[in-house]
């Protein structure tokens, strides 16, 4: 798999999506201000495969399906919130209880519970982000969840370098948001108005990888 060009590809396709299409860009941090749902609906075109970047426009939809993403993703953390209330619950009757015994093993519970949520994220994550690129594909919010396809896909994609190029994205994003919220009093600023450009970067990123499994 050659990451490089991937990334090279997934930058090429937003800059000339956005660079001199100023309209589009301020459209879209309009999205990425009524709660970030046009946004997230928009992300799903790019998803589809959309080439070039499509235009921003059908809000009604747009809305809809970033309330449909979020339900998902919401869906993928339900796991996770009850791990959570399981790992704090015994600390927190421990203080409620007023029963300092009690939270030594308390507290040693909750590491464990720690480490298996990190654990379960991380599998969640893997999961999630090849089930949003099926929701976004074929419609259905019951392929979000078809995980016999979704193993079958990051099969052929292979574990290894679906794990890897990842891991790359999130270093790339990762040293951008880094080097923007080093810069004094405008950082911040600077971040939200890169926005766009930085989901439509990811976004198509994603997509490539999801392709790089090929025809199943």
């Amino acid at each position: 798999m050659d990451y490089g060009s991937m990334l090279s590809e997934s930058f090429d396709y937003a800059k000339e999506g956005l660079v001199g299409k100023w309209m589009k860009w301020v459209l879209l941090l309009i999205a990425t201000i009524l709660l970030s749902l046009p946004l997230l609906g928009y992300e799903l075109k790019i998803l589809r495969g959309e080439k070039p970047l499509p235009e921003v426009e059908d809000w009604v939809t747009l809305f809809v399906d970033g309330i449909r993403y979020v339900v998902i993703l919401l869906v993928y953390c339900i796991p996770l919130i009850i791990i959570g209330f399981f790992s704090i619950a015994p600390l927190a009757i421990a203080i409620i209880n007023n029963n300092p015994a009690a939270i030594p093993g308390a507290i040693g519970a909750g590491l464990i519970g720690l480490v298996i949520f990190v654990i379960v994220a991380v599998i969640i994550a893997l999961l999630a982000c090849f089930g949003i690129v099926r929701f976004a594909r074929t419609g259905s919010m019951g392929e979000a969840f078809n995980f016999g396809a979704i193993l079958a896909t990051i099969g052929r994609v292979g574990w290894p370098s679906y794990i890897f190029a990842l891991i790359i994205l999130m270093i790339v994003l990762g040293i951008v948001e880094a080097i923007f919220s080093l810069i004094p009093y405008v950082g911040q600023l600077l971040l939200f108005l890169i926005t766009p450009f930085m989901v439509i970067f990811e976004a198509r990123y994603v997509c490539q990888l999801y392709d790089s499994a090929g025809p199943a």
